[in-house]
């Protein structure tokens, strides 16, 4: 039953995870093309328009001093809206299918009639759920080693440190996915949840640049997904921060499995 209900996922949802892959490669590879170009204009636009290395300061998680080292630099290419934008879309389109979009498409007593559990049916949504994260992911990073492939070597950062952000992303997917899992549990409509979801991650965005901008703010940093998530000093140190991976990954598994027991206990009215 479960390689049925695996089957039955992955046919609803590969063709809309291989485009957004397809997507997040060919902006990884547009953005290592592009960067490079447009550095040394990024370090004169920061001596005229000292406003800008807030917002630099916002994405990379580290105060670019001084010129901005090549490597440094390449940290935009994995914190850049367009490429967050992407898999979060992925996340959100995945983890408010149940039960909120079976709920809206009118088929959850027809999943709810088969012969498992609702945690069984929960459980095999969330194999797909990981195993399409780890797809995009990966094609993502496929672009990004392609165009970092062109480049000159002292100006592409050593390979195992990109391994280390690509880590940190996968508990930052973890940690939303959990997140977005537990919203759809507790949701009758799959707009709503959406909806809420998207709420909360453009929430965090503001709060993550409003902390750089205004000192009253930045007690509140820790409640911003993207304080947990900072390539640049992953770049820059060679290690991911224990505590911010152990934060990301422990309130995506409390999430995923708050989403777990609500859709396992909770009362589904369908008329």
């Amino acid at each position: 039953m479960m390689r049925g209900l695996l089957a039955k996922t992955v046919r609803e949802v590969w063709v809309a995870t291989l485009l957004i892959g397809l997507g997040l490669l060919a902006v990884e590879r547009v953005l290592l093309f592009i960067l490079p170009q447009i550095q040394g204009q990024v370090g004169a636009l920061m001596e005229s328009l000292p406003f800008l290395k807030v917002i630099l300061k916002g994405l990379f998680g580290v105060d670019p001093e001084g010129q901005l080292s090549s490597q440094l630099f390449q940290a935009l290419v994995w914190v850049h809206p367009v490429v967050l934008s992407l898999i979060w879309a992925h996340e959100i389109l995945l983890c408010t299918r149940l039960p909120a979009g079976e709920i809206d498409r009118g088929t959850i007593d027809i999943l709810l009639g088969l012969p498992v559990s609702r945690r069984f049916v929960f459980l095999a949504e969330s194999v797909v759920w990981i195993l399409s994260g780890a797809v995009v992911i990966g094609l993502g990073s496929v672009g990004y080693f392609w165009g970092a492939a062109s480049l000159e070597e002292d100006l592409r950062p050593a390979t195992s440190r990109v391994l280390l952000v690509l880590a940190n992303l996968g508990c930052l997917y973890v940690a939303v996915g959990g997140v977005a899992f537990l919203v759809s549990a507790l949701s009758n409509r799959r707009g709503k949840a959406v909806g809420v979801v998207f709420g909360l991650l453009l929430a965090s965005f503001l709060l993550n640049f409003l902390c750089q901008m205004w000192e009253p703010a930045r007690p509140f940093a820790f409640l911003g997904v993207l304080d947990y998530y900072q390539p640049g000093k992953i770049l820059e140190a060679g290690t991911i921060p224990f505590r911010s991976a152990a934060t990301l990954l422990g309130v995506g598994g409390l999430c995923w499995m708050g989403g777990l027991e609500v859709f396992a206990r909770r009362s589904i009215c369908t008329a």
